[in-house]
């Protein structure tokens, strides 16, 4: 089948922006940082872009809520008069990964002739401004402390940092493993991060990190909700903004972009789980994240092997350890182009921006395919999508890439949750939160009944005991049994059998 050049999207120009002002006082807002990462995705393209662009997609931004609608005042700075404009109703993981198919359909489409997709969070600047004590500003997690049903902010199940680690433990233990050895993997897949990113300008920390520096707690790598240290979370403190310009393959030949210089968008294919994680069937696998990986490679006619290189979202372990299962990447072979969440550097929804910027500077120098996963969400929204340095025969643009009902009929029947109980029960899954100074705040237990709801339970931090068995390693706590009975101000405590 003869290609159709003027309907086939592909990338022409990437940028991306760190900004680190000697004085924090000069730092950029949220604003600045897209409009500087256009710029250089723009003089990446060969320059003369930005004016004629015609769709815009712009990542949300949660550092600097006062900007209020951003996509005007960045066309305005940028000189453009975009006819389409779009925002993503969140700052979630996969919104960049998302605005590069929707981009893509545009092209395809013959909706749009150049479009960009952007990016920033100026979270440096904007802690720096809270704490001087200016209004605005707010932080990541008090923004999940807000938004988190009371039933789980009673347990301390706020943002990702206290949620991901239930799909940590229960992965762990569904995978045979031990604590001990579930550190040794996710301090191999950080410390692989971290040497990437070492070699990586667009990385925000490039000192590099060994397996037993991650995995090992000290003063500067603080236990922050079990089994997670500092350098296993993701680095929220940076002012980071990355873009891309994406066009028909006609209108880049048609302005002379050198043939190296540009890559293929493949098909893509998202899928997700109930928003509350709390309404999940369970938590050592993801049904939505199988189907989008999945579907991406049969789309794109790819296996593993095909790969060249890969982005697998790293929030937390827990979720390129999903993946790289499903992919079946080998544990040996990085699984980021740009350094990962805690060393490439955590700028909230726009993460996967960074990877695209990467994952396009790697293809041009070798390799043939990439394949980009991004997660967003508290293990919620997922999508996929291949780039390749040469064209996808079977790809057509515009798409349909929602796969939500194959996700959905791959879940299986999600538990009733139950917000008051006394009785047995037996732990699904568990985490222990941190205070500041490594002392344990206290224990959480996901608790199944014998009629199969699903309940929270804590492990107050003076029982002793009880916070060992969820932390030492020394049995596993999964799939344990124990008893659930009332406790002080009328939370629900767990005493093991």
């Amino acid at each position: 089948m003869t290609m159709d050049a003027e309907h086939t999207p592909v990338i022409v120009g990437v940028g991306q922006y760190n900004d680190r002002p000697e004085n924090p006082d000069d730092g950029l807002d949220s604003l600045g940082l897209m409009e500087q990462a256009l710029r250089r995705a723009d003089s990446d393209a060969g320059g003369g872009w930005l004016g004629d662009i015609d769709w815009l997609g712009t990542v949300d931004q949660i550092s600097w809520p006062q900007l209020g609608e951003i996509t005007a005042p960045l066309s305005e700075r940028l000189g453009a008069n975009p006819k389409h404009r779009t925002t993503t109703s969140m700052a979630s993981g996969d919104s960049p990964i998302f605005l590069l198919n929707e981009a893509a359909n545009a092209i395809g489409a013959g909706e749009a002739k150049v479009a960009a997709v952007v990016g920033g969070e100026a979270l440096r600047t904007a802690a720096h401004f809270a704490k001087k004590g200016n209004g605005g500003f707010s932080s990541v997690r008090e923004s999940s402390m807000q938004r988190a049903p009371s039933f789980r902010k009673r347990y301390g199940l706020a943002g990702p940092v206290d949620l991901y680690p239930l799909y940590e433990n229960a992965s762990r233990a569904a995978y045979g493993q031990t604590l001990a050895e579930g550190q040794d993997e996710s301090a191999a897949i950080w410390s692989r991060f971290a040497q990437v990113a070492a070699e990586n300008d667009g990385a925000w920390i490039r000192r590099g990190a060994t397996p037993d520096e991650i995995k090992t707690p000290s003063e500067n790598n603080r236990p922050i909700s079990h089994p997670y240290n500092k350098l296993m979370v993701a680095n929220s403190s940076v002012n980071q903004g990355a873009g891309y310009i994406v066009t028909s393959l006609a209108e880049a030949r048609r302005r002379g972009v050198p043939e190296k210089n540009i890559v293929y968008i493949g098909l893509g294919a998202s899928g997700h789980e109930p928003d509350d994680p709390l309404g999940r069937d369970r938590y050592d696998r993801s049904p939505s994240m199988a189907v989008s990986i999945n579907r991406a490679l049969e789309l794109n006619r790819l296996k593993t092997e095909d790969l060249d290189y890969v982005e697998l979202y790293s929030c937390f372990p827990t979720v390129p350890k999903m993946a790289r299962r499903i992919l079946n990447w080998p544990l040996e072979k990085p699984a980021t182009v740009f350094g990962g969440l805690t060393f490439g550097g955590g700028p909230i929804g726009n993460y996967m921006a960074h990877a695209v910027v990467s994952m396009v500077q790697k293809l041009r120098q070798d390799g043939r395919f990439g394949l980009l996963f991004a997660n967003g969400g508290i293990a919620t929204h997922n999508h996929t999508i291949a780039l390749s340095t040469e064209p996808f025969p079977q790809a057509r643009f515009p798409q349909d890439f929602h796969f939500q009902a194959e996700a959905d009929s791959a879940r299986g029947a999600v538990p009733p949750t139950v917000e008051s109980y006394q009785g047995p029960a037996t732990v699904e899954t568990y985490t222990v939160l941190y205070e500041r100074d490594g002392s344990p705040r206290f224990g959480v237990v996901v608790a199944r009944t014998p009629g199969g709801e699903r309940t929270l339970a804590k492990i107050l931090p003076d029982d002793s005991e009880g916070i060992a068995f969820l932390i030492s390693g020394a049995a596993e706590p999964v799939g344990t049994s124990g008893t659930i009975v009332p406790g002080p101000d009328g939370d629900q405590i767990w005493q093991r059998a």
